[in-house]
């Protein structure tokens, strides 16, 4: 089945460009939605996305209001909602498998969909793609296309509401290009998507940042029936010549470690710093996850995420 903006079929595009000359409803939308302040998310009612993982949950959920993520410069942000069983997930995309990560998605809140007929019959899947820049690799424009086109190729009908990405998410400031949105929020109850701040990425930030920096795949990582945040084992090799790392400049770090040096968030820095101090200080993940079991986390009282 197609993707589809106001009805209309989105056909295959060769630049986002093209997409918004031919859907300019949708350059509408992105102007506006980047013309919005963002929103700092209460903690305490937050699960917080890393890149590589999505997460799905219901309006039922006791323990989550609000999906969100940032840190994305070339990164996308991806909110799919169904709207009749209100089932929805937050997925933060980097471009390294696409083609399975979308797959991922849909089947994440199809298969949660099932359990509500009735709902299911009265809704349909809504799609929201945030993220991107103008960069000077055109890493941003690459993913936009990825993504638009792994959609494309998938049986479900899906509606594309919101596209505020790459091109219509670009600022020039001090003559560099930045994305106007690092990061945005979707409150579960209601599908509101919108710009976000956070000052919490927990719980197990170091944890997981450490998964993806050494190559972890795109995973979940939230039991919505449970209401745990589940961390799966995974894997890493020691790796001592990682120190290096800590004794350069923020420049070098920049420079070398980063997709988009110029447009990175301030603490990016001494996030990778801390994720490397991180996986130097556990060579191996084994410790992390005593007879191979996951980590959990559950939500406790004053609203922290606490391991189970």
């Amino acid at each position: 089945m197609p993707l589809l903006s106001q009805n209309k079929r989105i056909e295959r595009v060769n630049s986002t460009a093209e997409l918004f000359g031919r859907f300019p409803h949708l350059k509408d939308g992105a102007q506006q939605f980047v013309s919005r302040s963002a929103e700092p998310v209460d903690p305490k009612n937050l699960l917080y996305i890393q890149q590589r993982e999505f997460a799905v949950t219901t309006p039922a959920d006791n323990s989550v209001s609000i999906l969100g993520s940032d840190d994305a410069t070339t990164c996308h942000l991806v909110v799919l909602r169904h709207t009749g069983s209100g089932v929805t997930c937050l997925a933060h995309c980097d471009g390294s498998s696409t083609w399975t990560e979308v797959p991922l998605i849909i089947n994440a809140v199809t298969s949660r969909c099932s359990s509500s007929s009735s709902a299911v019959k009265d809704g349909r899947l809504e799609l929201h793609l945030v993220g991107g820049f103008d960069d000077d690799r055109r890493i941003s424009h690459s993913l936009s296309l990825n993504i638009l086109a792994a959609f494309q190729k998938q049986k479900e009908e899906i509606h594309l509401e919101t596209c505020c990405i790459t091109d219509m998410n670009d600022v020039i400031k001090d003559g560099i290009h930045r994305p106007v949105i690092y990061g945005i929020g979707v409150n579960v109850k209601t599908g509101h998507v919108f710009p976000a701040s956070f000052t919490c990425r927990g719980p197990a930030e170091e944890l997981r940042s450490a998964r993806t920096f050494s190559g972890g795949q795109m995973v979940e990582v939230y039991d919505s029936a449970r209401e745990l945040v589940k961390i799966d084992p995974c894997r890493w090799t020691p790796n001592e010549d990682m120190a290096f790392w800590l004794t350069q400049d923020d420049e070098t770090i920049l420079q070398y470690l980063s997709t988009s040096p110029y447009a990175e968030p301030p603490h990016f820095v001494h996030h990778i710093k801390s994720t490397i101090q991180f996986l130097l200080e556990h060579p191996t993940a084994d410790a992390l996850f005593p007879d191979a079991q996951p980590q959990f986390y559950s939500r406790v009282e004053d609203g922290r995420w606490k391991r189970v």
